[in-house]
């Protein structure tokens, strides 16, 4: 057996179930797959995103889970408009957006938190 056939999940931890799902769900459209007694599925169209809430919770510097779009710009507008904010980090040369471009311009990026701190990305390559 391969894993290449099976179904990839990404996890992210939230301090609050209900806050976690709002977000998830209504500002980054992932629609609810299923919930049980300990978190959440949501689809990520051929990939699983597990939401477990944890109470006591505490995010990492380091993206957790991204995308990678056709058109970051319109994404990220998109996104903007739903009150989400994205990171500019200090001296790495992102454009007024947030999106910083990889030199060569094949590939950018751009980066933004959840309401409890899990960096999530968006990506174009």
């Amino acid at each position: 057996m391969s894993l290449s056939d099976a179904t990839p999940v990404s996890f992210v931890s939230v301090r609050d179930r209900a806050e976690g799902r709002a977000f998830y769900e209504d500002v980054l459209g992932l629609p609810h797959k299923s919930g049980d007694d300990f978190g959440d599925f949501f689809d990520m169209g051929g990939g699983l995103l597990r939401m477990t809430p944890m109470p006591d919770f505490q995010a990492g510097p380091h993206p957790v889970v991204g995308w990678d779009v056709t058109d970051i710009t319109a994404t990220l507008r998109s996104l903007r408009d739903k009150g989400v904010v994205f990171t500019i980090y200090d001296g790495l040369g992102q454009d007024a957006d947030g999106v910083w471009t990889a030199p060569g311009g094949d590939a950018k990026v751009a980066w933004f938190p959840d309401p409890f701190g899990n960096v999530l990305s968006l990506s174009q390559t």
